[in-house]
């Protein structure tokens, strides 16, 4: 009877995971999908430090491989994909001119610059997520994508009728860019499967003249916070 009784009782037991007190290992042993969003902004640099950004969007990510490796080191490698449909950005104004030929003249002064609106995809997203913490994961990531602007972008031109590269009519940027990026970033798992998370990637944006000049933006420096639910 006793033995019945401790089997029975055994057997009404909850079980207990093993990982109730470490979030990060409990995502990390299911290969997970990562759902997430994400506020982003930040600043141009070298000469670009009068540009600045805002963006808004989400996070789709899978984790790919089990976990690899020990210490420190240990994680796992995650494929994510990156919209964001609110993309500006904040550049000073101008005055340009367009010139057509000598014949025909140029048009009067008129303003660029001031902000930008667009859309920004990022397919290709490889991070490697450090999973040796309890409720902190780190990572490291690469990834490309392009944005799309409502103007060319950035704008380029001066009122000097005689320098054809700021103003004759080939002249001009493109309303599709490119943005190499990479970037070190962490979540903070505030309970299991729901994670804060923080980051701060170096941007590059070009046009990889597509349009007729190709001035970019060579490295803006971006942070971000958002909200991961892990599936």
């Amino acid at each position: 009877m006793s033995t019945a009784m401790s089997g029975l009782l055994v057997a009404q037991t909850p079980t207990v995971t093993m990982h109730a007190d470490s979030p990060v290992a409990e995502v990390a042993n299911i290969s997970p999908w990562e759902y997430g969003a994400l506020l982003q902004g930040g600043v141009g640099l070298e000469q670009r430090t009068n540009f600045g950004f805002l963006l808004a969007g989400g996070h789709l990510g899978k984790v790919l491989t089990p976990q690899v490796g020990t210490g420190l080191f240990r994680g796992n490698m995650e494929y994510a994909v990156e919209v964001f449909p609110f993309w500006q950005s904040y550049t000073p104004k101008f005055q340009r001119i367009s010139c057509t030929g000598v014949e025909v003249g140029c048009s009067a002064p008129y303003t660029v610059g001031g902000t930008y609106t667009g859309v920004s995809i990022t397919p290709i997203m490889l991070r490697w997520n450090f999973t040796h913490g309890k409720r902190f994961m780190p990572w490291v990531e690469g990834a490309g994508g392009v944005v799309w602007t409502n103007h060319k972008y950035p704008a380029v031109g001066d009122l000097n009728p005689a320098d054809p590269t700021q103003t004759g009519p080939a002249a001009d940027t493109s309303v599709w860019n490119f943005t190499p990026q990479g970037g070190i970033g962490a979540h903070y798992f505030l309970k299991p499967r729901r994670s804060v998370d923080f980051s701060a990637n170096a941007v590059h944006i070009s046009s990889a003249s597509l349009g007729d000049k190709n001035p970019g933006v060579n490295v803006s420096l971006q942070v971000s916070v958002g909200y991961t639910w892990w599936k």
